[in-house]
């Protein structure tokens, strides 16, 4: 029996670093603040269609679990790529960040969190 063809998503996450909607501008730099390291695909066909293809990332402030650098997050695909409405308003759930000095501040962390701790 032949596989069937792999579907790519119409719209995926660009790896880099991304603001949850939760984060406060007037906040520290990393609060709410995460790597996206790419999309995975379920490899098992009875998995939910729902958690098919997920988002593969990780926090850039502390939490405990990451630490090691041993974990990440999944978030289903569809749901990373949703909007959010609170309170009125409309805005995507995560936010690619694009400002180049916020960029070399996270990868300064992300170094920090992350990198250390593989020597």
């Amino acid at each position: 029996m032949e596989t069937p063809m792999l579907k790519i998503p119409d719209k995926i996450p660009e790896k880099g670093f991304y603001y949850h909607y939760k984060h406060d501008p007037n906040g520290a730099v990393n609060n709410y603040a995460y790597e996206v390291v790419g999309v995975g695909h379920h490899t098992e066909d009875d998995c939910r269609p729902e958690d098919a293809n997920m988002v593969v990332y990780r926090p850039l402030y502390e939490a405990s679990v990451y630490k090691a650098g041993k974990m990440f997050d999944l978030r289903p695909l569809e749901m990373f790529m949703q909007s959010v409405t609170k309170d009125g308003k409309t805005f995507p759930r995560f936010q690619k960040i694009t400002d180049p000095i916020v960029i070399a501040q996270l990868e300064v962390i992300r170094v920090q969190m992350y990198e250390t701790e593989r020597k």
